[in-house]
């Protein structure tokens, strides 16, 4: 761009607009606000520069365009995107010499911007930031310094079915939060009272945690409601049934620090509470003080995992900048687009 030598033409998606529709009927979809924000960031990152990042609304007016920055219209406006069109795969193509694959957070879509452009281009490489994701989740997933501790927190096992299953095979020890932790404890046969559980995924959480050490909370804060004014602490064995799990006791955090102290390398994914509630936030908030006092290499993923930081002021060595993504690397190994930028290097 400082140069003009070349032309950076940059691409994304926003949101879920219908593709059968213009733009201009779904306007809150646009990324033309963008232009002038992304302006004035490069001219503020980059002293002395003066970089206009122009607008193009099509594919067309893209490749007509000699502005040396151009931001192009949200793919997900064009026919086929979602499902990896290859005529549009060729358009998108058309618009490089050189493809930079740099959203890891969109790499598990199998998508014509994504996976589907990397085949039809000169040069395809990974950028930077996927680099930095794909280093880090490795270090995790395929030499982790050991003991391996992954913490699996949310509300459902059935969202997170597929990774629970390859961490019993990957980590030494499994701590579960949340409501996913309703379903293994309701396994083991105690009572959840009216918590939230999936009593028909209980023998998928018993073969789990025959396979792997699994941690589960053994005192737990409960009330009637995530709105409640109050709330109780109470042994997990000693459930009334009109109350619900919403966070875990200091005993269980007490037994989590422990696991923490010895670990090697830590994977965390998911809150141990509603932890957007003050009555429910301290389980999550000391697990984030715990690992960020840790001195195991510590990776973590997912937007409630990230709020979670953030709120707490959390320290983490590697934060990645994908959900679906993050889950589906560490339950796969790749992603649809990282394995169109391995087939086309070789």
């Amino acid at each position: 761009c400082l140069q003009g030598a070349s032309k950076v033409i940059i691409m994304s998606h926003y949101g879920r607009p219908d593709s059968s529709k213009p733009p201009s009927e779904q306007p809150q979809f646009s990324l033309a606000p963008l232009a002038p924000i992304l302006s004035s960031y490069l001219n503020e990152k980059i002293k002395g520069s003066n970089i206009e990042v122009a607008f193009a609304a099509n594919i067309n007016e893209a490749l007509a365009m000699e502005a040396p920055c151009i931001l192009l219209e949200n793919t997900r406006f064009l026919s086929g995107e979602t499902k990896n069109d290859e005529e549009l795969s060729r358009s998108l193509a058309s618009l490089c010499d050189v493809f930079v694959m740099d959203a890891f957070g969109s790499a598990h879509r199998a998508h014509a911007s994504t996976a589907g452009v990397v085949s039809h281009v000169k040069v395809a490489v990974a950028g930077f930031l996927l680099e930095k994701e794909i280093a880090a989740l490795t270090k995790v997933t395929a030499n982790p310094a050991r003991p391996l501790l992954a913490i699996v927190g949310g509300a459902k096992v059935g969202d997170k079915l597929r990774l629970l299953e390859k961490l019993s095979d990957l980590a030494d020890k499994l701590i579960v939060g949340g409501g996913i932790a309703n379903t293994f404890l309701a396994a083991k046969g105690l009572k959840v009272g009216n918590s939230l559980y999936e009593p028909q995924l209980q023998d998928m959480a018993l073969a789990i945690m025959n396979k792997v050490e699994t941690l589960l909370p053994v005192d737990v804060v409960t009330a009637t409601s995530i709105d409640a004014a109050s709330s109780s602490v109470t042994d997990v064995a000693s459930m009334d049934p009109e109350q619900m799990i919403l966070d875990v006791g200091s005993e269980s955090l007490s037994s989590y620090a422990t696991a923490i102290s010895s670990a090697g390398t830590i994977l965390w994914n998911g809150p141990l509470g509603v932890f957007e509630k003050p009555f429910f936030a301290k389980g999550t908030e000391t697990l984030t003080q715990l690992i960020s006092s840790s001195a195991a290499y510590s990776v973590a993923g997912g937007g409630e995992t990230l709020a979670a930081i953030n709120n707490f002021k959390g320290k983490v060595d590697y934060v990645s900048t994908g959900g679906g993504a993050f889950l589906e690397y560490v339950e796969q190994g790749s992603l649809p687009a990282i394995k169109s930028l391995e087939e086309h290097s070789s």
